[in-house]
């Protein structure tokens, strides 16, 4: 058994799964791993399910009918961690953008480092992006110096999907009332997270481009994180 789990969500990543799964498991921690697939037509599931049966116990799948969004994948992922014994739930790539070798850093912060949630920051020391183009670095880093504007959190990097969080933090969020889906997800996640009073910690760690695969980026996805994020600080206004 682990006390923490690594939740990838995937959609058509046949190229990366296999790798990106042994990468976890070849950590000196002991991980385990939940797929959250949305029903892939390349088979991401089929190929999952082979590995299964190497990794008894210690690969996890939840099959979805369809493709919804990133933060359901997230919240379907969560609700399953949270009925097992987990007590660190990560959030992970599945295209090694985010690298399984910083697992530990994220990890350690949480469990000995006095963090409630460690966020894997692209500029909480400068800007540690690889093979980004220079407009999607830009929007990216600018994103995240308008949420500090309008949230007031400390935080750096907002957008970030490479998290830990302690189970407390996820027990005392009210999943079922998250909102947003796409990088809104991630900013709603931490900003909730911070009303209630728990301690986000960044890990600084280099963010590379994924190399195979398709980028699930899209203008809405973008557009809902720069209006989402004046709604959740109009809500939180009024909030008990």
């Amino acid at each position: 058994m682990s006390d923490a789990i690594v939740i990838i969500p995937t959609y058509n990543e046949i190229e990366n799964i296999e790798a990106i799964i042994r990468a976890v498991f070849s950590q000196p921690k002991r991980f385990h791993v939940l797929i959250v697939d949305d029903n892939s037509p390349d088979s991401t599931s089929k190929a999952v399910k082979i590995l299964q049966e190497e990794f008894k116990d210690q690969l996890h799948l939840l099959e979805r009918r369809e493709k919804s969004g990133l933060g359901t994948a997230y919240i379907a992922g969560f609700e399953w961690a949270l009925e097992k014994s987990y007590n660190y739930i990560f959030e992970m790539d599945a295209d090694f953008s985010h690298n399984p070798d910083d697992l530990i850093k994220l990890y350690d912060a949480c469990a000995t480092g006095g963090g409630d949630i460690a966020v894997g920051s692209r500029y909480v020391k400068g800007i540690t992006v690889v093979n980004w183009p220079l407009s999607r670095i830009l929007l990216s880093y600018g994103a995240s110096r308008y949420v500090r504007l309008i949230t007031r959190m400390k935080v750096k990097d907002s957008t970030a999907g490479f998290v830990c969080y302690k189970r407390e933090v996820l027990e005392a969020i009210n999943l079922k009332k998250v909102k947003f889906v796409g990088y809104a997800f991630q900013i709603e996640m931490k900003f909730k997270a911070h009303k209630k009073g728990f301690k986000i910690v960044e890990i600084p760690v280099i963010f590379k481009d994924r190399t195979k695969g398709k980028s699930k980026m899209s203008g809405s996805i973008i557009s809902e994180a720069i209006f989402g994020v004046i709604s959740l600080k109009l809500k939180s206004l009024f909030a008990n």
